[in-house]
């Protein structure tokens, strides 16, 4: 037996005992006469201690010892004198009689610490290295722990763990599939699924009634911070079910996998609508850990002299803001820097305008000349501002104010810590529309997926205002983030093939992607909806971290790369030839 206890485990009760403990050498440091090192495993830290009077062979061996050695060690337990609070087993060391190394290492290429000097693409490279500090190996485990607490709650309401494959026909879904080819069936590709959603809902088809999978997904798209080509979804539906079942079940869930993780007990959620969340917070995944909503001041701002206020209220264009609590001592630089940050290419403002009501009870305006005392207070009043406050002001169309006066909202919470770490906002976003209008080509197109059921009140727009038509899907937002995205799913022949006529696919085109899923509904498709949890997601904010990549064991880098595989990769010619694919120098 390596060991009869982890280095996690050990406390002052088990004082006395002799014990056997195996690990990696955190660190050896040498005081007064005495050895001393940190062994770590994934469960903690154990300090051993050697004394000055060991004997010679159990002396050299201690010499030998570096960082990153793996060894065994047997002792007996005592009390420290010098107790470390900041530990677990702080209150005890072991007393070492008898040591064996294991296994030396060389020296590592960065700390294996949770304060390491490695980079990420570094530490990428040598993830296996990285997975043994300590902030790693605690981010796994949590994750392995959400996912056993969810399907805990799963298990207990019927629902059925299905294993759907990795090998589909391709189906558009918002991203570029990745595509394999086949040998058998040259010329032909299988695609890796970016969703189980078609299969999942023929499986409510096939009488399956609630179902769950914790399943890989894949799209080619470009990767940021929350982004991987490969992730992992809680993924789930539910047959004869409505919007309202499928919302209180899943906070259910994720109520309990938060306290079974955690121990966090989240409040109720609130629903909020779409065009809510758009109107006063600029996205549809506002985090609602601080204040500060989005005001609309077109009328306010009437009955000036100022031309832009003038011609927006004449061209139909919005007049918002934003108020910055106790940000009226901004100086010029501050507020420069934050129209710079509107006007930024991917926010498209021309500008911005500032309104300061000072603590002395004076005011201080971009556009002072413009103002009169009775507009300031109006104004004021309007925004809802007090003393101290600065008003910031977006003038532009709707979509551009919005979007501007939504990333100036989150950038101030940023530089005036507004938000407080500890805190949780969970809700729901509801009733998104069906279709969205491409800006640069005005087709539309669907703003989910085309899968999602109107309400059935909203089809009196279908052929004449498509863009008021609200589908039954839902969000669940955390802390800003998507979480989950579901809906109410269509479950009708007839409306299936009213919305793909609507997005501009042709009989044939239909029965070619999506064929084998009509000609399932003629058999009696049930009522049924679902959703999808993204877990690399959850697992990132429970940690509070701010990239994926350090809550997968293995992912990729920014570019899509495997560092530590190198992957991908290039296969021989022959391998490719087998498969019927030519490559093209370009």
């Amino acid at each position: 037996m390596y060991r009869t206890h982890t280095n996690g485990e050990l406390r002052l009760s088990h004082k006395g005992e002799m014990v056997t403990l195996a690990g990696w050498v955190q660190r050896v440091r040498e005081l007064g006469g005495m050895t001393f090192v940190d062994l770590r495993d994934r469960y903690g830290l154990t300090q051993l201690v050697f004394s000055d009077d060991m004997d010679a062979a159990l002396n050299e061996q201690v010499n030998k010892l570096g960082r990153e050695f793996v060894i065994q060690a047997k002792g007996e337990v005592l009390e420290r004198s010098s107790k470390n609070d900041q530990m677990p087993t702080g209150e005890i060391e072991i007393k070492v009689n008898e040591l064996t190394l294991l296994n030396a290492a060389e020296l590592p290429p960065f700390l294996i610490e949770n304060e390491t000097d490695g980079g990420e693409e570094i530490r990428m490279k040598y993830r296996y290295l990285d997975l043994r500090r300590p902030v790693m190996a605690q981010a796994l485990m949590l994750r392995a722990k959400l996912i056993k607490a969810v399907r805990e709650y799963l298990d207990n309401l019927d629902f059925v763990e299905v294993e759907t494959p990795n090998l589909i026909k391709s189906t558009p879904e918002g991203a570029r599939d990745f595509l394999v080819p086949s040998r058998l069936q040259k010329g032909s590709f299988y695609a890796l699924p970016q969703s189980p959603q078609i299969l999942k809902q023929l499986l409510m088809v096939g009488g399956m009634d609630r179902y769950y999978q914790i399943v890989k997904c894949y799209r080619d798209e470009d990767f940021r911070g929350d982004r991987q080509p490969e992730f992992t979804q809680i993924d789930c539906e539910m047959a004869f079910v409505e919007q309202e079942d499928v919302l209180s079940t899943f906070e259910g869930m994720v109520k309990h996998a938060f306290k079974k993780t955690i121990e966090v007990d989240l409040p109720d959620f609130v629903r909020m609508t779409y065009a809510d969340a758009m109107k006063y917070y600029g996205n549809d995944k506002p985090d609602l850990r601080f204040d500060c909503k989005i005001v609309d001041l077109n009328e306010a701002c009437s009955g000036t002299e100022f031309n832009v206020f003038n011609s927006a209220l004449t061209d139909g264009k919005l007049i918002a803001g934003i108020v910055g609590k106790g940000m009226a001592t901004y100086s010029r630089k501050q507020i420069d820097q934050l129209t710079d940050f509107v006007k930024e290419p991917h926010r498209g403002a021309g500008g911005m305008i500032y309104l300061k009501f000072n603590e002395d009870g004076s005011h201080k305006s971009s556009i002072d000349k413009f103002l009169t005392e009775e507009k300031v207070a109006e104004l004021k009043a309007a925004s809802g501002a007090e003393t101290g406050d600065m008003l910031l002001i977006i003038v532009d169309k709707e979509s551009v104010a919005r979007k501007c006066l939504g990333d100036l909202r989150l950038e101030l919470a940023k530089r005036e810590d507004w938000i407080d770490p500890k805190a949780w906002s969970v809700f729901w976003v509801i009733d998104f529309p069906l279709f969205i209008e491409d800006e640069d080509t005005g087709e539309f197109t669907f703003a989910h997926h085309p899968f999602c059921s109107p309400h059935q009140e909203d089809l009196q727009y279908w052929d004449t205002e498509p863009l008021k038509v609200r589908a039954q899907t839902y969000d669940l937002i955390m802390n800003g983030n998507e979480l989950c995205s579901g809906s109410i799913r269509i479950h009708d022949k007839e409306m299936q093939e009213k919305v793909f006529n609507s997005l501009g696919l042709s009989a044939e085109e239909r029965d070619a992607k999506f064929g084998f899923m009509l000609n399932a509904f003629k058999y009696g498709a049930p009522p049924h909806g679902g959703l999808a949890l993204g877990v690399d997601r959850w697992v990132m904010l429970m940690v509070g971290g701010t990239s994926i990549r350090d809550v997968i064991a293995f992912p990729k880098s920014t570019g899509g790369r495997d560092l530590m595989m190198d992957a991908p990769a290039q296969v021989p010619q022959a391998s490719l030839e087998e498969l019927g694919v030519k490559v093209v120098e370009v």
